[in-house]
C-alpha cells in the first residue's frame, strides 16, 4: 500500500514524513531516554529497520538537522546505498544568523553541506530563523538573504517555526518559502500559543505545513496524537513521525492508515500480566 501523497514545490512527497529525534537522541524526556536512544541508534542496522519499514509504505521523505549530525550523515549515504533509493531529504540546518560578512560564510558553507548530502528541501531551523523575527514591524529581517542562499545552490527553502509568527510574517511579507515546519498536537506541547490558534496557522497558511511532535514526545499514544492530526490538518499538510524501531513504525503507519481511512486500526493488543477480557 502507498502512503497517501502530496507536492510541495513540484515535489510528491509522503503525507508522513520521517523523523530524527528517536534517531538523534532528542528524547524531550531526559538524560537517560537521549542516551538510550544514541546507543540503540549507534548500530547502523537499527536505524535502517526504522526507514526500511517506512519505505514498504512509499515514506521515502526523512526530515532531520542532518547537518549537525557527522554520524548521521554518513548514515545516510550508507543507508541510501544499501537500498539503492535516493530518499527525499528535508535538511533543518542550524545556522549563524548574526548579520556580518564572516557568519554569512560560515552559513553557506553549511548550506553547501546540506546540498553535498543531497537535501532537496533546506529549512532553517527554529533556532535560528526565530532570531530574524521583528514582532514590532511583523518581519524577519534578512531572511532574504539567506532564501537566496539556498535557492542559489539548488534547494527548495523553507522554515521551522515553534513560533507560529514565523508563518504569518513570512506569507505576509511574501518571501520566497516554499513550505513550513510547526510544532502541532493534541496536547499544545511546545507550542507557543494554544492549540486553537496554532491550527488556525496552519489552515491559512499559504503553504503546505509540516507539523512535528504530533504525540508530544511520547506524552500521548500514537493513536491519540496521530488520529488528532490527521482530523484537523489540511490534505495538502503533513505529520512527521519518530520512531525508534520498526515496530513503533509499523503501528504508527496503520494508525495513521486508519485515520485517513476514517477506520479502526488493526493493531495487537498491549500486553499485560493480567489482561482482562475487555482489553484483550
Amino acid at each position: 500500500m502507498t502512503f497517501p501523497r502530496t507536492t510541495v514545490a513540484g515535489i510528491s512527497l509522503p503525507r508522513m514524513l520521517i523523523g530524527s529525534n528517536w534517531m538523534f537522541g532528542w528524547s524531550h524526556t531526559g538524560h537517560a531516554a537521549d542516551t538510550f536512544i544514541k546507543e540503540y541508534h549507534a548500530a547502523a542496522e537499527a536505524t535502517f529497520s526504522v526507514i526500511s519499514v517506512f519505505l514498504e509504505y512509499g515514506i521515502d521523505a526523512w526530515m532531520a538537522p542532518f547537518t549537525v549530525s557527522g554520524v548521521f550523515i554518513d548514515r545516510v549515504k550508507e543507508i541510501q546505498d544499501r537500498l539503492e533509493k535516493k530518499l527525499i531529504l528535508i535538511d533543518t540546518p542550524i545556522v549563524n544568523v548574526d548579520d556580518n560578512a564572516a557568519a554569512r560564510k560560515e552559513t553557506q558553507a553549511v548550506f553547501r553541506k546540506s546540498r553535498e548530502l543531497g537535501a532537496s528541501f533546506c529549512m532553517l531551523h527554529h533556532a535560528s530563523c526565530e532570531q530574524l523575527v521583528n514582532k514590532n514591524r511583523k518581519t524577519m529581517d534578512r531572511l532574504p538573504d539567506y532564501l537566496d542562499m539556498i535557492r542559489e545552490l539548488g534547494m527548495k527553502p523553507g522554515l521551522s517555526a515553534h513560533m507560529p509568527e514565523v508563518i504569518q510574517y513570512a506569507d505576509l511579507n511574501g518571501y520566497d518559502v516554499e513550505t513550513y515546519i510547526q510544532i502541532f498536537n493534541c496536547l499544545g506541547f511546545m507550542m507557543q500559543v494554544e492549540i486553537e490558534s496554532v491550527i488556525r496557522v496552519i489552515h491559512e497558511a499559504k503553504k503546505p505545513v509540516m507539523t512535528i511532535k504530533p504525540m508530544a514526545a511520547g506524552r500521548v499514544t500514537p493513536y491519540v496524537g496521530l488520529t488528532f492530526n490527521w482530523n484537523v490538518l489540511r490534505e495538502k499538510d503533513m505529520i512527521t513521525c519518530g520512531c525508534l524501531n520498526k515496530y513503533e513504525a509499523g503501528e504508527d503507519i496503520e494508525i495513521s492508515l486508519a485515520a485517513l481511512e476514517k477506520r479502526l486500526p488493526r493493531l495487537e493488543g498491549r500486553d499485560s500480566p493480567a489482561k482482562q477480557s475487555i482489553v484483550k
